[in-house]
């Protein structure tokens, strides 16, 4: 099974194109996980997350330095989080991987072999090598950054690069790159401006886009929907704090679903 293949059988049984990104923070769980060891309460948090979400959810995203901030036990949390997530959903590594061709090789067979993610988020910063060993297997995907959500992005992403901006040279870049790999290519394009959503989508239709930005960093997911939902590459908008967070008292999972559920359908509304 091709990752698109899985993706869209994962959107079609959670009717949603809804990611849920899994940064666990100890210091915002509700006041029961507080008396515990932060490895237990991450774990047990997660879970609960997961559980009350997967009907609405089509894929999860534990970001990786939330677990490796946990230290030495960090990597069997992270272990223990993904073998939780159910088989017919996608999991996504955000881990932002950029490195010399050997270290990325290592890279990939972490997150692919030893802990079976789907994809992983890479940075194209260091050029073609840097991105090959995670599209090296057909089953697999990279979400390379192409135009992020956060404030400071345009200060790098937008400068112009004989006569276009930087972001948009670096998608055609990634668009040749993974031309001929045995997996598959997508971007990573924040919902916080969707004119360069849409720009982006009209340009790569075919391409897999994943799009943060959605909830507390103020993204609107009908206009996101709108703006990327017009080709025929599918797309996965990733909300977390607003998700993880909706509540924090005994019943944090069902608020949780409730936000998931909420967002679920505004963006289906913008379909």
């Amino acid at each position: 099974m091709t990752f698109t293949s899985k993706l869209r059988n994962a959107q079609e049984l959670a009717g949603s194109a809804l990611c849920v990104g899994l940064d666990p923070d100890p210091d915002r769980f509700p006041e029961q996980f507080r008396d515990l060891p932060p490895t237990v309460a991450v774990r047990r948090f997660c879970r609960a997350i997961i559980e009350s979400t997967y009907d609405v959810a089509c894929a999860y995203k534990p970001n990786l330095a939330f677990f490796e901030a946990l230290g030495r036990d960090g990597l069997g949390v992270l272990e223990d989080v993904v073998a939780s997530i159910p088989p017919d959903r996608v999991i996504i590594a955000d881990g932002k991987r950029g490195d010399i061709g050997n270290t990325a090789a290592r890279y990939a067979t972490a997150v692919f072999e030893n802990m079976s993610f789907d994809a992983c988020t890479v940075s194209p910063y260091m050029g073609r090598d840097a991105i090959s060993p995670f599209l090296s297997r057909p089953d697999k995907a990279a979400f390379a950054l192409v135009r992020t959500s956060n404030m400071s992005a345009n200060e790098i992403q937008g400068l112009d690069v004989g006569g276009v901006p930087l972001y948009l040279r670096i998608a055609y870049l990634l668009e040749d790159w993974g031309s001929g790999e045995p997996g598959e290519i997508g971007f990573v394009v924040g919902a916080t401006d969707t004119a360069i959503l849409a720009d982006i989508r009209s340009r790569f239709p075919d391409i897999p886009l994943l799009v943060p930005g959605v909830g507390t960093q103020g993204g609107d997911p009908a206009a996101v929907m709108a703006a990327a939902g017009t080709g025929s590459g599918l797309v996965l908008v990733n909300s977390s704090r607003s998700i993880l967070y909706a509540g924090d008292g005994e019943d944090f999972a069902e608020r949780a679903r409730d936000a998931a559920s909420r967002l679920k359908d505004d963006l289906n509304r913008g379909r």
